[in-house]
């Protein structure tokens, strides 16, 4: 009897793969090969070819073969949209701030250590001190924390920043001439326009109304909150036209040209621009 091969030997065994030409028989090529080889061949192209799959699945394929993929990418963007929503309410409270802020000053609220109006908004007046250039007194110094606060850039008047107000049309807010320039040495920081009696007052810009009230310096007074940081100040008018809230355009009548409030001598307009909390001269952006 023939003794009986074990597994061993069966995998050690060598053989001989002969190819041949089918019409003369003509040795071509010859392989020599034990099962053992066979085997560890075998395995290794199993595990590439499951590692490749394996990476394509996670990777190129992943939207076609896991499951998860689907939610995973939409937990992605709902958190990128967590964040943006984020950063905008943080921007948006800021910009309610500085809007609160600049209508606390128009109406005389001293209470969190703001400057009392009769100093700093009247017309010919003494309007609202530039925030960038305030003193560092105990009087302001919550005011300008606040801003500071803010992602307001505060800028200076000659850095040179001021080309998209350039490049802005601005509409005249009343036909008439000007009386007082724009003065900071007289801490006058607007222009005062003289015109007719019962002249309407035009909106230079599109914009949102912050503040329409009665100050006892000023008079009626109407500000707008323009695209940029940009602020417009109408004061001294006989009648205010618009609330808080609304959306004026460019050119739509907004008050009545008039001779309210303390600090005047005569019927006028005193028109202040705001740019980032430094006070702008209007006769350089707009054409009186």
């Amino acid at each position: 009897m023939k003794p009986k091969k074990t597994i061993s030997d069966r995998l050690t065994t060598k053989y001989l793969l002969v190819i041949r030409n089918e019409e003369n028989l003509a040795e071509k090529s010859t392989f020599g090969f034990t099962y053992a080889k066979v085997l560890v061949l075998t395995a290794t192209l199993f595990l590439i070819v499951f590692s490749l799959s394996l990476v394509l699945s996670k990777t190129l394929l992943a939207k076609w073969f896991d499951p998860k993929h689907a939610q995973m990418v939409a937990n992605k963007q709902l958190y990128e949209l967590a964040v943006k929503v984020d950063s905008l309410s943080i921007e948006v409270e800021n910009k309610d701030k500085f809007i609160q802020n600049f209508q606390r000053i128009l109406s005389g609220d001293t209470s969190s250590g703001f400057e009392d109006p009769s100093k700093t908004l009247g017309v010919q007046d003494r309007p609202v001190k530039a925030v960038g250039n305030m003193n560092s007194t105990a009087e302001d110094s919550v005011f300008r924390k606040d801003f500071e606060k803010t992602d307001l850039s505060l800028v200076t008047l000659n850095n040179g920043k001021y080309a998209e107000l350039q490049e802005t049309f601005f509409f005249s807010p009343i036909t008439g001439f000007v009386s007082d320039h724009y003065d900071l040495q007289k801490n006058h920081y607007g222009v005062d326009i003289v015109a007719k009696t019962n002249e309407p007052v035009k909106c230079i810009a599109d914009g949102t109304v912050i503040f329409s009230s009665w100050t006892q310096d000023s008079g009626h007074v109407v500000a707008v909150q323009h695209q940029g940081n940009l602020i417009s100040v109408y004061k001294h008018n006989a009648e205010r036209l618009k609330k808080v809230g609304t959306f004026v355009n460019a050119g739509e009548i907004i008050a009545i040209v008039g001779n309210s409030g303390e600090m005047t001598d005569g019927p006028h307009l005193h028109l202040e621009l705001w740019y980032n909390g430094n006070s702008l001269n209007p006769e350089e952006f707009v054409t009186f």
